[in-house]
């Protein structure tokens, strides 16, 4: 009896300790109801030959028939096999380059420089698409752009970066991990902190050098992070970046550049055609979250990395 009276009152000072951590959350409990609980009452116009004025309640309910004509629609194949090859291209290439960059910044010795280039190169993440989509048109245009003036400087052509759909999902990749990789280095920058000293005396005893130091202790120190982000970065494999790309994107390259959310967009708010929209949006969200789900139990298998 007893002890459990104690166990009571523990868990009421727990609970007093904790309450003001618990409150903070609530702002942002209220906010994902609002804006992502609440409009899942949307899903049902995926269902129905929707008219605005008529409302959900009067719509005629026509069951799957929009899935029907979305999977007929002749574009949409393409479209989701460019929202899988330029998603699946930032995912590789945005691992890649925060683990070289840290490897190297972890080599500066002299502090100052190694504050200084991290702010540079993580400043981008902080900007929005849509400063960064005004600076980027004008540093890729064909007849003034910065990078094409210096292309001319070799005798070459300039090139049409964001008129060409075969440059184009490139162009998408390399610029969005140019905007991202600085934040990522600090976060393996972190996982290299965590690597024992003694492991490195001993490989300088062992007559390594540098580089053999990085291939078997720096590298075997950071694979658990560099799995873990992999694998949970397969969960937004179908979010190939509609702000990048709304702002970057032009009707000459939607062959190659047009993704899942640009393709609902213009089905939705352009076409006006809602409830196809709807049906392609809920097909990709019922994708995403089979793909949610097998990253976090990769996650779990190769790196131990669990939710709760």
């Amino acid at each position: 009896m007893i002890m459990l009276q104690a166990a009571t009152v523990k868990r009421r000072r727990s609970w007093k300790k904790h309450l003001p951590l618990h409150l903070m959350l609530v702002p942002g409990i209220l906010l994902l109801i609002m804006f992502h609980y609440i409009p899942m009452a949307g899903i049902v116009i995926a269902f129905q030959n929707f008219i605005p004025a008529k409302g959900f309640f009067d719509s005629k309910w026509v069951g799957w028939n929009n899935f029907e004509f979305m999977l007929q629609m002749p574009g949409i194949g393409q479209v989701l096999w460019n929202t899988i090859f330029i998603a699946f291209l930032k995912i590789i290439f945005g691992q890649i380059a925060p683990i070289v960059t840290a490897l190297l910044l972890n080599e500066v010795r002299k502090s100052s420089i190694k504050r200084s280039v991290q702010t540079l190169i993580y400043l981008p993440h902080f900007l929005s698409w849509v400063i960064l989509g005004g600076i980027l048109i004008d540093i890729l245009s064909p007849s003034q752009g910065l990078l094409n003036e210096v292309i001319s400087w070799f005798g070459m052509e300039p090139l049409f970066f964001l008129g060409n759909d075969k440059l184009f999902p490139y162009v998408l990749v390399v610029t969005d991990v140019w905007k991202e990789f600085g934040f990522g280095t600090i976060v393996y920058l972190a996982a290299l902190t965590s690597i024992n000293p003694t492991l490195y005396e001993a490989a300088i005893m062992d007559g390594a050098g540098r580089w053999k130091q990085t291939i078997h202790v720096t590298l075997p120190g950071m694979l658990p992070i560099i799995v873990l982000l992999a694998t949970l970065g397969l969960g937004g494999v179908l979010n190939a970046g509609f702000d990048q790309v709304f702002n970057l994107y032009n009707p000459l390259v939607y062959r190659t550049g047009d993704i899942l959310d640009t393709f609902v967009y213009r089905l939705g708010l352009i076409d006006a055609q809602y409830a196809v929209a709807t049906a392609v949006g809920l097909f990709k969200s019922v994708v995403s979250l089979i793909f949610v789900g097998a990253s976090y139990w990769l996650a779990y298998r190769i790196a131990g990395y669990r939710i709760f």
